[in-house]
């Protein structure tokens, strides 16, 4: 299988100190397998933009990266240029590449956005794909008087309060973080030097004037000759061609011709391949006709499929080795309950439908994925518990004082070996919570989804409870006992409640049983 990979397009406002931007283009480059495709630094602006390829978790931690150095070299009380501006990390759009979802993009930003408030103590705002709120969906809304206006506004109106972090602004700024479809920077220069014509046709092509959606435009005077510059914002639903014939029509009203066309940076093949379509009109064209692609598919299936090991986990709880065993199945069940949750709360978010619930299930994406995380960890941390408390037996017990050092070890392992399916319990509890929200809340398409991440997880519980009794009923420490045994008692009587609330929610939503 193909990797992921999402693109990032980090905007910095410095382009004149280039030991700053190699310093936070350093940062990020510190971060394996993450690219700078391209860079680019305009002296007036005072800003510089990096285009950043890679996969989605190095490409995030690598962005992270440079948004802290910037923090820290970049004073928004010194900044001047003629680009608006709000801080020293701008703005950060998330773009789809390869095999990735916009859900995926904007969950990215949100992780990042909620990072980056946190650890670095900066104003977040989500925008395009990501934003909360609709006054937030456009980036120049955002920046509504640079980083001089937000300053004073972020303090006193609520209408300005950013998604994370604080309402007050340090030297490094606020920052936008977001997930777009890829834009394309593509200008049109006609052949005449009257601006006015340029200006006439940008207003009739760009979507706020009535023209074509996804398309910003202005008119400008460039080199002599009068130029249509625009943003295309979503090439698949508003292509290149049609764009380019767009404005064709409109310069012939003018008695002016499309002198030539300019590319400002890069472009999605795509973009390329279905303006090649629709002006050759290969009606019956499909991707694998182009070599290059045939080629990178075959290759791709063959490095795939020569590194591809189907269950190992399952392969070892399969194996005469008493490790892995039922405490990391049960931590491995956990965790396919949990992703089960996250895979609602997915199909939730973006839909209209649900649009009243997408806060809770963003809380539900995040938390999931954490407990998802923490019980795969849990399934090797189990199975080397319990190989520590395997070798405690087999401590020397020849004398008196041999016995008395091997008992300590063997009731301090076991201890330990109790305390580690207790968590996967305390765990496969939390999930159940959430699947009962996402049966309450969620898609309703996959509510059978919801009931099954919580039976899963009653499951998981189950077996983890018992790995723990297991171990407690040699505990000497009577007081430790009962402790568990407490909390497990506690949990038990909670799981039970859950099921029977998931229970009836299933029936009311979806009309059905469980049996």
């Amino acid at each position: 299988m193909s990797k992921k990979l999402v693109e990032c397009i980090p905007n910095f406002s410095e382009a004149r100190r280039t030991e700053v931007v190699q310093k936070i283009a350093d940062a990020i480059l510190s971060v394996d397998g993450v690219q700078i495709l391209d860079r680019h630094s305009d002296l007036d602006h005072n800003r510089t933009v990096l285009t950043l390829l890679g996969e989605p978790g190095l490409v995030e931690e690598a962005i992270y990266n440079g948004i802290r150095e910037a923090a820290a070299l970049i004073d928004m009380d010194q900044h001047q240029g003629e680009h608006p501006r709000i801080g020293a990390t701008d703005v950060v759009p998330f773009v789809p590449i390869r095999d990735m979802e916009m859900s995926e993009c904007v969950e990215i930003a949100r992780r990042l956005g909620k990072r980056v408030a946190d650890e670095l103590n900066i104003p977040v705002y989500l925008y395009e794909e990501a934003a909360t709120r609709p006054e937030y969906i456009n980036l120049e809304d955002i920046r509504r008087g640079q980083y001089e206006g937000l300053k004073e506004e972020i303090k006193t109106k609520t209408e300005r309060k950013p998604d994370f972090g604080p309402s007050e602004l340090s030297k490094a700024g606020a920052t936008v973080i977001g997930a777009r479809f890829p834009l394309i920077a593509f200008n049109v220069y006609l052949a005449t030097e009257d601006v006015s014509v340029a200006k006439q046709i940008a207003k009739q092509v760009r979507h706020s004037s009535g023209g074509l959606r996804f398309v910003k435009a202005m008119g400008v005077l460039v080199e002599g000759r009068a130029q249509v510059s625009m943003n295309l914002t979503n090439f698949q639903k508003t292509p290149i061609a049609q764009v380019v014939e767009f404005v064709r029509r409109e310069a012939q009203r003018y008695g002016v011709t499309v002198h030539h066309c300019e590319l400002v940076g890069l472009i999605p093949q795509k973009a390329l391949t279905d303006a090649a379509v629709w002006y050759l009109q290969l009606d019956q064209y499909e991707d694998e006709q182009i070599l290059e692609n045939k080629l990178l598919t075959v290759v791709t299936e063959s490095v795939g499929n020569a590194g591809t090991d189907q269950a190992p986990f399952l392969d070892a709880l399969a194996s005469a080795s008493p490790t892995p065993g039922g405490g990391s199945a049960a931590a491995w069940t956990a965790a396919e309950a949990a992703a089960l949750v996250a895979m609602v709360a997915r199909l939730t978010v973006g839909k209209s439908k649900y649009k009243d619930v997408e806060p809770d299930m963003w809380k539900l994406i995040e938390r999931a994925d954490g407990l998802r995380a923490s019980l795969q960890r849990a399934v090797e941390e189990d199975a080397v518990a319990f190989e520590q408390v395997m070798a405690a037996y087999k401590l020397p017990k020849q004398t008196p004082q041999q016995i008395e050092e091997r008992t300590a070890v063997i009731q301090e392992t076991i201890l330990e070996a109790a305390k580690v399916p207790l968590e996967t319990s305390r765990m496969a509890l939390a999930v159940m919570q959430l699947a009962e929200t996402a049966c309450k809340l969620g898609n309703l398409n996959a509510i059978t989804d919801s009931a099954s991440a919580a039976q899963l997880a009653s499951a998981a519980f189950t077996s983890a409870a018992a790995n723990v009794s297991i171990n407690i009923s040699t505990l000497a420490a009577q007081d430790a006992r009962m402790q568990f045994e407490h909390e497990l008692l506690a949990f038990k009587t909670e799981k039970e409640a859950i099921l029977t609330r998931v229970a009836h929610i299933v029936v009311e939503r979806a009309q059905i049983t469980l049996l």
